[in-house]
Formats: structure tokens, sequence, C-alpha cells
């Protein structure tokens, strides 16, 4: 993907502002992430694949922890891959392929990775896709090697609570919205399909994506750990959470 982006430090951080609306904590999940790689690490460069990796974000955080890393990022969405393609340049592959296909895999640069990192982006896959994805992923991972999803994840023993948070968080966002802090998801994507370069890249995601994505599937992390360890992983767990929202990772 060869597009020209004039303004892409100005689009990554208005995405950066638009996610943080509905992640206050954004930041920090992906410290906990990256902290679980530097743990893992035994071989220079590190070998990390950024899945659903949308305008680069874990990779760009990922490359300022680890400046050697040899990163492949993955998406279907040509507006972010444009983003994520003049940000990153040639520091890292980056690949087009639909995680809904079980063949996604086939044009990864390498076979094998040090770890595999996603935040808030498979929960638009329905269950038995995601179930077979974990074991995709764990095929692709060096032994040793680790997966971390980050997404929303509500605690099984805390569902009043998580509720009560969920609502809280919806009044914040709404407030900062009415107050021009913050893009929603739709202004965002509003905005981007009256740029120059993007609108066209936006009518094609429009094409590729034409009801949206499928509904949002938000199951309790008691679910993502009973696919990780049915995926034969060799540990799996809990890495990091804030309310709603957790961390799972799977060691090979």
């Amino acid at each position: 993907m060869s597009t020209y982006i004039s303004d892409m430090d100005a689009w990554q951080e208005s995405w950066d502002r638009q996610q943080e609306a509905y992640l206050p904590d954004r930041e920090q999940r992906f410290a906990a992430m990256l902290d679980a790689v530097d743990a893992i690490r035994d071989s220079a460069p590190l070998r990390l694949l950024d899945l659903a990796g949308g305008t680069g974000t874990i990779s760009l955080r990922a490359l300022r922890r680890f400046p050697d890393a040899d990163l492949t990022l993955v998406d279907l969405d040509p507006a972010l891959l444009a983003l994520a393609t003049a940000t990153l340049g040639d520091r890292a592959s980056i690949v087009t392929a639909d995680l809904g296909r079980p063949d996604w895999h086939t044009t990864l640069p390498h076979r094998h990775y040090d770890a595999v990192l996603t935040a808030t982006a498979l929960h638009w896959l329905p269950a038995e896709r995601l179930a077979d994805l974990y074991g995709e992923v764990r095929d692709l991972l060096r032994p040793g090697g680790l997966l971390v999803n980050a997404d929303h994840m509500p605690d099984d023993g805390l569902p009043e609570l998580t509720e009560r948070l969920l609502a809280r968080a919806r009044r914040r966002r709404t407030a900062r919205y009415a107050a021009g802090a913050a893009l929603s998801w739709s202004q965002w994507w509003q905005q981007a399909e009256q740029d120059e370069t993007l609108g066209p890249l936006v009518r094609q995601r429009q094409a590729i994506y034409p009801t949206g994505h499928s509904p949002e599937w938000n199951p309790p992390v008691s679910w993502h750990l009973a696919a990780l360890s049915a995926a034969d992983f060799t540990e799996v767990g809990t890495l990091w959470r804030a309310g709603p929202d957790a961390a799972v990772v799977a060691v090979r």
C-alpha cells in the first residue's frame, strides 16, 4: 500500500483520542502487554505479530520499547491500514488479511513469532471463529511464546458492579462528546470520509463491511480462559484487569 498521508501524525493522534474516550486506561493495558513480552524475551530481535492492528497502535508502542523488533501487522480495514503504513513505514511488515477466514496467516512473512498481541478487536468475531483463531495463533508461536488479548472481558463474579461501571463510563463519554473533548467512533469515521486521501479508503471499508462489523460479543473472561485452554496452550491466565476490561495471556 503506497497511500501518502501528509498529516498522518494528526490522524494518529485523533484516533488515539477517540479510542481513549472508550478506554481511559488504554496505555496501562499496552504497558502490561509489553511487560509480558519483555519477560519471555530470549532472542534479539523479537518477532512480534500485531493482530487486527488497525492504525499500528500496539506496533508503535512496541517499537518504542523494543526498537529492533521484527514487527508484522495484520488487518483488513483499508483506511486503518493506510494510516499504519504511513506511520510505520519500513519498520513493520503490513499484511492485509481477514481474520474471519482460516487461511488468514498464509501470507505472513514468518512461520513463528515470539508474541502475538491484540487489543479491543477480536470481539467482532463470533464465538466459534474466535475459538478457532486461538488455536491458529498457538501454532504461530514458538515454544514459550505468548498471546495477549486485551478486550472487554467482564469478571464473572461481578455482574451488577460491571453494569454500574459500564453505565458510569457511558455517562462520562457522553459528557466528553457534548463538551467536544473527544470524537465518538461514528464522528471519527465521518471526518475521515471527508479527507481527500482517506475518504476513498473509508468508502472501500464500507464495501467490505456493508452493515458494519458483526455485533459486538463480549463474553466473560472465563470463556476466553476456557477457549485458550482448549487450544492447548500450556499456561493461561488474566494478565491485567481494570473494571469490565481485561487482558488474557496464554503461553505455548
